[in-house]
């Protein structure tokens, strides 16, 4: 194997990681995760926090992978397999069902606004990616990176705190996970532009101050 190929498939192997590590799939999770140590947020019950993590764990994670190991596995098909656009709107379509009961659970205990907006957010966004899968392959990747992204400024907004250096470094890893979805011939730079772009715009749409008090009015 010459230097050029053991090059190529060192990248390769990064580019899967990196995908493996920042799944768009965790990124509720870790959001609830952040705001329950670094925020006010951790002032609350121990008791309290841990059935919010436990709820949002079990219906944005362990619940969804389960239902899509089952469908590999009633129908034969292969981690390519799932890839492959024709296949790729059913892991959105069992992850899009089992985020509506996640928040259905959360109306229900009354958990505040803005934490539900993250789960509404992750909802729309899916969406909006089960509706362009249809004709376009875009990068669920960067859409969650642009959610993430979103996020974090509508935040800094609601509570009033500097958010550059969180920027800084979303902004760093983002432009990393959209090169190694390229470099793994995943997706196209315009899939994984308009991945970000979407996963930007829901964000925005659910928590930036300018639209949250209808939201809140409407859906809350």
């Amino acid at each position: 194997m010459t230097d050029h190929n053991k090059t190529e498939v060192a990248l390769i192997r990064i580019a899967r990681l990196i995908s493996a590590f920042f799944s768009p799939y965790y990124i509720a999770f870790v959001a609830f995760l952040i705001l329950f140590i670094f925020s006010y947020l951790r002032i609350m019950p121990l008791q309290y926090k841990l059935i919010v993590l436990g709820v949002v764990y079990g219906f944005t994670i362990l619940i969804p992978h389960l239902t899509i190991y089952i469908f590999r596995k009633v129908n034969g098909y292969t981690h390519d397999d799932m890839a492959q656009r024709r296949q790729r709107y059913v892991p959105l379509f069992l992850y899009l069902i089992s985020y509506i009961f996640c928040l259905v659970i959360m109306r229900h205990l009354n958990i505040p606004w803005y934490m539900k907006g993250i789960i509404l957010t992750a909802l729309l966004m899916m969406v909006v990616c089960l509706v362009l899968n249809l004709r376009w392959r875009i990068s669920e990747h960067m859409a969650g990176a642009g959610a993430t992204i979103g996020g974090l400024v509508a935040f800094s907004m609601l509570f009033g705190y500097n958010p550059v250096w969180w920027l800084c470094a979303l902004i760093l890893v983002t432009g990393v996970v959209g090169s190694a979805r390229i470099v793994l011939g995943h997706h196209s730079l315009g899939e994984v532009l308009v991945g970000f772009a979407v996963g930007l715009a829901c964000s925005f749409m659910v928590l930036h101050p300018f639209y949250n008090d209808l939201l809140r009015f409407l859906l809350f």
